[in-house]
């Protein structure tokens, strides 16, 4: 697609409208307002975590339960990880280097690994883990098994609401994390003036999780569980390292310590205070133990805070954060509070709209509709789960905020699994995979600004491991930015994990073209590069310049390990990198002698090579037929087909093919994130029907927990993220210079509309169609811009007007 800028105003989509739609087959609820059936609901109570419905302003966030006996509030604020800022560079690593290496030329990759993990891997060896803030219980007195009970998470006001009827009236709990005050409000009406309960909280602790050993696709559907109106959790002793104690006649401070990690000490302190506003009776003891009797309306306010102020300094007060926000916070209105949530949320969730039609499943409780999914038609199910994606990225990683980690926001116990880490060989990625395309490019912000951390702390990664200049990351950080490669040779000694952070970045550029981004963008890109510039070496057969040591990511090749040089992945995301720091120099008008470097070393990286089994070659030599494990998750040597361009329909066929061959022998099934990739891959090649049948599975019971969070399992975010982007790239896709409309739509999907999205080169589109062909098109971006638009096998070139606007209405064939 042709190069342009454009301003953030007409990045705005207006809807296409009604009479757009007349005559086209389309109901008119195709253009509601966005987010409007967007909704979650259930006819009973979570009776697991899985159940549970997640709310977050982008730092705090908590999963609400529903439950009448006793609710149950489970919390999480983003900087609440084990340890403390720490340097885990291994000095030792560069005198053992050139022996990993030779070892490698050698054939005697056992005896390399070995030597690696001995001298090559992080001190400590494991990273740190996301914690939690632990749960608030509130206990009912009186409680009774309601009549006429609903839950549900409006995605598009962030709310989630739960109703019942009793003996003595109707009750209304809505709870929200506001972005705007920084609190989660949480409101109870009783239609009689019968709200009598206490409040305590349960401190973090470790949670029994599902084991995360895979050992292939599930076999057990990932049911609903009986609840229990009335059951009650214990809350438990307080620890030892927690403080609960009155804070004013109406609220409770609880302060407390993180979790050490392994070798690395605990360093922050949090705060958590809960403030509570009621027409009722509000006591609190000594203890801290608070109780409301005899109330109509009660409104909960709950703050939270830690001490960390950056990833190496964490001199932070969290008790006056907390105490801040909450003085600000009560002095105003329930509807105040309410009305500032819902603007700030919505001036990131309003303007995308996708409707795929509806079914009678459609009006089924959302739970019912994930069991039915893999034998129902519920194209409106597939839309949900966009819009949940985007629900969860909203409240997961907005401006100035972390980013969304292995499980966005959530996560019940200090013990989570991986970690709750950034894992950077592919899940990280994955979570920001559908983010430009539907409309949330605000929320890269804390990604890019991670990276630049990385690029602090990888630097000396780089210097002492390597003795390169420019910076380094492996296949996992943390809160504390740690970039040396850990768990063991076989799963971190991968140097890639910062390169295809800013392979990442750059697609993020190109969705929007801001300056300010490309400015902040190309210092990262140029110290990745300088990096390969100095540890690519030559091949010994003479194939070119190739990465060593390596892994091909978690999985092992025929000779008892992992640890290779030159793998497929590798030198695919080299490649790219190498060719964004080039044009990202050129456009800033930098750097022309380093570039001239990257670009001859970019010519020199071996390209991808087809095996004898017709296969895509996931290692440098043709080893894939003897792979231990022929349907491992990873298909980490399709990078270059998706999220890359390098390997496509139109350019190299051959490849698409081996391709093919690859993801027929890996199978379709995986872990949720693997079986997303798979999706994203087949949709990338325009096959349609074969996407749409992993995304079947996806969201279904195996793969899809009642409360729609994705099962790795167990819980993993990024297989909601990449899932819809699979379900994006079946819509529209951008790349190779080309916008391209309905590439992979599936029969399932025969009309629709899509508003709102957006595409390389800075444009914004609304595409509705019928019959599986398109209807009407409206596209903006750069005024005069001309577009390259492919529609099937037609291709043509359109200019946007003055006012950066095209559009286009197809005729019908009825």
């Amino acid at each position: 697609m042709s190069k342009g800028t454009i301003s953030r105003r007409s990045l705005i989509a207006a809807p296409i409208g009604v009479a757009a739609l007349s005559g086209h087959g389309l109901a008119q609820s195709a253009v509601k307002t966005p987010g409007l059936g967007a909704r979650l609901w259930y006819r009973r109570p979570a009776a697991t975590w899985n159940e549970a419905l997640p709310i977050g302003n982008g730092r705090f966030g908590a999963m609400v339960f529903g439950r009448v006996g006793q609710e149950r509030l489970q919390l999480n604020e983003s900087t609440l990880w084990a340890g403390s800022p720490y340097d885990p560079v291994n000095p030792e690593a560069l005198a053992a280097l050139p022996q990993v290496r030779a070892l490698i030329v050698q054939g005697r990759f056992k005896e390399a690994e070995k030597l690696a993990g001995e001298h090559m891997m992080a001190k400590p060896l494991w990273q740190m883990s996301y914690g939690t803030l632990g749960d608030l219980l509130l206990t009912f007195r009186n409680a009774e098994t309601p009549a006429d009970y609903a839950r549900d998470l409006d995605l598009a006001t962030a709310t989630a609401l739960v109703t019942f009827a009793g003996k003595h009236g109707r009750h209304r709990r809505e709870a929200f994390a506001s972005a705007a005050d920084q609190v989660i409000v949480l409101r109870l009406e009783a239609e009689r003036g019968e709200l009598d309960f206490t409040l305590e909280h349960r401190g973090p602790r470790q949670v029994d999780y599902p084991s995360p050993a895979y050992t292939g696709p599930a076999t057990e559907t990932l049911a609903v569980k009986t609840v229990d109106w009335l059951a009650h959790e214990d809350a438990g002793p307080r620890r030892a390292d927690v403080r609960q104690a009155p804070d004013g006649p109406h609220g409770v401070l609880i302060t407390g310590r993180n979790e050490a990690g392994p070798d690395v000490p605990a360093g922050l302190t949090y705060a958590l205070g809960v403030r509570v506003l009621s027409d009722g009776g509000v006591e609190v003891s000594e203890a801290g133990d608070l109780s409301v009797r005899g109330a109509k309306t009660v409104t909960l306010l709950v703050a939270a805070a830690t001490s960390h102020v950056s990833y190496k300094d964490v001199g932070g007060d969290p008790t006056a954060l907390v105490r801040a926000r909450l003085e600000a916070a009560a002095a105003k209105s329930f509807a105040a509070l309410k009305r500032d949530h819902e603007t700030a949320h919505r001036a990131l969730f309003d303007g995308f709209d996708l409707e795929l039609g509806r079914t009678a499943s459609a009006a089924l409780p959302t739970d019912e509709r994930i069991a039915a999914a893999e034998t129902a038609d519920d194209p409106a199910l597939a839309a949900l789960y966009v819009q949940f994606a985007r629900y969860l990225l909203i409240a997961s990683s907005r401006p100035g905020g972390q980013p969304a980690n292995l499980q966005g926001l959530w996560n019940e116990g200090v013990n989570p699994p991986w970690g709750s880490k950034y894992t950077i060989n592919i899940n990280t990625e994955m979570n920001y995979w559908p983010a430009d395309a539907v409309g949330l490019g605000a929320c890269v912000e804390p990604l890019l600004r991670m990276v630049e951390e990385l690029s602090v702390t990888g630097a000396r990664t780089a210097r002492v491991m390597y003795g390169a200049r420019g910076w380094v990351a492996h296949h996992n950080t943390d809160l504390w930015r740690a970039s040396a490669p850990i768990d063991g040779p076989p799963w971190g000694l991968w140097p890639c994990g910062g390169a295809w952070l800013c392979n990442t970045l750059w697609t993020h550029w190109d969705y929007d073209r801001d300056p300010a981004v490309l400015a902040r963008l190309y210092p990262l890109l140029r110290g990745a590069s300088e990096f390969f510039l100095d540890t690519l070496v030559e091949d010994p057969q003479g194939r070119g310049l190739i990465t060593s040591p390596s892994v091909s990511p978690e999985n092992q090749h025929p000779f008892g390990s992992s640890v290779c040089a030159g793998p497929a992945m590798d030198r695919q995301i080299v490649c790219d990198l190498f060719a964004h720091a080039l044009e990202a120099g050129r456009r800033l008008g930098q750097d022309a002698p380093l570039l001239a470097r990257i670009e001859a070393a970019r010519l020199r990286i071996p390209a991808d090579r087809i095996g004898r089994s017709g296969q895509l070659q996931e290692w440098l030599e043709d080893w894939d037929d003897a792979a231990p494990e022929p349907q491992h998750r990873h298909v980490s040597h399709l990078y270059g087909l998706y999220p890359s361009e390098q390997i496509n329909v139109r350019d190299t066929p051959a490849l698409v093919a081996a391709a093919k061959t690859t993801l027929k022998k890996r199978g379709d099934l995986s872990t949720g994130w693997a079986t997303a990739w798979r999706a994203c891959l087949w949709a990338r090649m325009g096959e349609g029907e074969h996407a749409h049948q992993i995304l079947t599975g996806l969201l279904g019971p195996h793969r899809t927990y009642p409360n729609l969070f994705d099962a790795h399992p167990p819980f993993q975010i990024d297989g909601n993220f990449g899932g819809s982007a699979a379900i994006m790239e079946m819509l529209v896709q951008s790349w190779g210079g080309e916008l391209r409309l309905l590439p992979a739509l599936p029969k399932a999907w025969p009309a629709g509309q899509l508003r709102g999205a957006r595409a390389r080169g800075g444009l914004s589109l609304d595409l509705a169609w019928r019959d599986g062909q398109p209807r009407s098109l409206v596209l903006r971006g750069p005024a005069g811009e001309a577009v390259r638009l492919r529609d099937r096998d037609e291709v043509s070139t359109v200019r946007l007007d003055h006012l950066g606007r095209y559009a286009r209405r197809w005729p019908s064939t009825a």
